[in-house]
């Protein structure tokens, strides 16, 4: 960890603007697909702020669907990024943690 980018030891904020990240990447056969969607709270007091994000992708329920998303090249996304910012809805959705992204803000 760089030392001008340190965690905040305050809780972080539930409410307010959000960044969305949507991570895509080539697959084996050269296929666009995605890598990782995550969210973050924007912090608001000013500083250097660090968070880490945690990834996640969503998966096919069945093995039908697997093998069929593996055969297109074409795997479940989701359509509105409203999903990945509320959560509301998420815990029906079958997901898969994708590592981690860590994002430095410079808030003034």
């Amino acid at each position: 960890a760089q030392p001008w980018c340190q965690t905040p030891s305050h809780p972080r904020v539930l409410a307010g603007p959000q960044i969305v990240l949507s991570v895509y990447g080539p697959d084996f056969f050269g296929h666009d697909v995605v890598r990782g969607y995550g969210a973050v709270h924007v912090p608001f007091v000013p500083g250097r702020h660090k968070r880490t994000i945690a990834m996640f992708v969503p998966e096919s329920t069945s093995l039908l669907q697997q093998f069929t998303s593996w055969f297109t090249g074409r795997r479940p996304e989701f359509t509105d990024p409203r999903v990945v910012a509320q959560g509301e809805g998420r815990e029906v959705t079958r997901v898969r943690s994708q590592g981690f992204v860590t994002i430095c803000f410079n808030v003034m």
